[in-house]
């Protein structure tokens, strides 16, 4: 034998005697049984627990103790063997063989790590599948690289995802800001409303008070001229009366005349006292109900988070037109990407509800409601079976159903009433110029639906309209 061969046949034998009978590997923290056969300490711990008692796994001799101590001259030679067998990091780069010095040309597909010809012989690997090691390179790295490309496809998604919550962050800045700015602009014309209303009820106010104020003026003046001329007589009489007899007595007829006042006694002025109660009187509920002149209320408000990124809303979120020049907003899930929609901002599990639509003059455009789970990213066919209830102007004046049936209408709709009937499961559309029926669709409600409106393409645009309102006080 070469010298090479009996090398590697002295490390064949050496790792046999330090091999556990249980694992078929090196021994890891060795411990001894009285009856002198060492097992690693694991190895033994596991066997124990899976047989439920405590006897030698090679001899089947019981064991007095639970707890056998460590064989610390065989774990002395373990750690001996490892150190001189393992390459250090000034050795040649050439992986070799711990036990027998060889270049590893083998994989063992079993136990999954490289070994030699010698260990292929070996009682360990004699029985297991074996491939070169150049074959099971190119299998593994196969596998490592499809992992890889998920791993980098996983890298690629969360990428795009932080960019969208990137730019959602971004838009929420924007919202914040319109919002904002918006806010103001709404309580500006409220406040300008209720300065303008302060002037005007302090206008009347004043005008009021001039007015009896001048009354008053009056009355004053004309007593002050009737208290001094009744005065006059006054003093004249009495000097008449200081006068001696007989001239009192020649001039007693005139005098007595004199004294006879024909003046009527004066009256005090009716309603000469501001009105305090009109002017005081529910002073904020009569702002609040005429504040009903500048105020509008629309029953739907479209929400600008669901709208596809080609639509543009009014401010006051009661319109929606086509018009693909804006920033494009995040593609957050709420938002549709393949329908050119969008939804009101309140939805409906319960109860009747309608609103009117103005549709004049408008070359396309489709409206009704959706149920809140309809899909906003795949393109479908908006029928009723996919949570679509509406209907739609195609090219030409041509209406349709969500339903594909064709609508004959005997004169283009102006402005249209979607009315929505929950609990009874029904979706009509009228022309509000005589109520009469477009199309209605019956149906079964299972989750809560939205308003949704579509204004086509071209510069189109759909809006809401206001309702009256009324104040009742109960």
């Amino acid at each position: 034998l070469s010298l090479c061969d009996k090398m590697a046949e002295r490390n064949s034998e050496l790792e046999d005697e330090l091999t556990c009978s249980v694992c078929c590997e090196i021994f890891m923290n060795p411990v001894v049984l009285k009856c002198s056969h060492s097992f690693c300490k694991a190895c033994l711990e596991k066997t124990w627990k899976l047989n439920s008692s405590r006897e030698c796994p090679f001899c089947r001799r019981r064991s007095s103790t639970d707890n056998p101590p460590l064989n610390l001259a065989l774990r002395n030679i373990v750690e001996s063997y490892l150190k001189k067998n393992s390459k250090s990091p000034t050795e040649q780069s050439e992986e070799l063989c711990m036990l027998h010095g060889e270049k590893p040309k083998l994989f063992c597909l079993n136990d999954q790590v490289p070994i030699c010809v010698v260990c292929q012989t070996s009682k360990k690997h004699k029985h297991h599948e074996c491939t070169p090691i150049e074959e099971a390179a190119v299998d593994f790295k196969e596998k490592i690289e499809t992992a890889v490309k998920s791993l980098k496809d996983k890298l690629e998604f969360f990428n795009e995802v932080k960019q969208v919550c990137v730019k959602t962050a971004d838009h929420i800045k924007v919202q914040a800001h319109l919002t904002g700015r918006q806010i103001k602009e709404e309580f500006e014309k409220l406040h300008q409303f209720l300065r303008e209303e302060e002037v005007a009820r302090l206008t009347t106010l004043r005008e009021e008070e001039e007015v009896k104020s001048l009354i008053m003026k009056e009355k004053i003046e004309n007593l002050t001229r009737k208290i001094s001329s009744l005065s006059d007589l006054i003093r004249a009489i009495e000097q008449e009366m200081e006068t001696d007899d007989i001239s009192f007595l020649k001039n007693f007829q005139i005098t007595k005349k004199r004294a006879q006042c024909t003046l009527q006694d004066p009256e005090l002025v009716s309603g000469a006292l501001l009105d305090m109660a009109k002017h005081l009187g529910s002073l904020p509920y009569r702002v609040w109900e005429k504040m009903q002149g500048i105020v509008q209320y629309t029953p739907v408000t479209l929400d600008p988070n669901t709208a596809s990124s080609s639509l543009t809303l009014s401010e006051d979120l009661t319109a929606v037109r086509y018009s693909n020049e804006q920033e494009q907003p995040p593609n957050n899930p709420e938002r549709f990407s393949e329908f050119l929609y969008v939804l009101g901002s309140e939805g409906f599990t319960s109860g009747r509800h309608c609103w009117d639509v103005l549709v004049e003059d408008k070359l396309g455009w489709t409206l009704g409601v959706a149920k809140e789970s309809v899909s906003r990213k795949e393109d479908i066919f908006p029928a009723p079976e996919e949570g679509f209830w509406g209907i739609s102007l195609w090219f030409e004046h041509e209406y349709q159903s969500t339903s594909t049936e064709k609508l004959n209408l005997k004169r283009i709709p102006r402005k249209i009433r979607v009315k929505l009937d929950y609990d009874r499961g029904e979706v009509s559309f009228l022309d509000t110029r005589d109520m009469t029926i477009i199309y209605s669709f019956k149906d079964s409600f299972t989750e809560k639906v939205f308003p949704y409106f579509g204004p086509g393409t071209k510069g189109n645009s759909l809006k809401i309209c206001p309702v009256k309102t009324r104040i009742k006080v109960k």
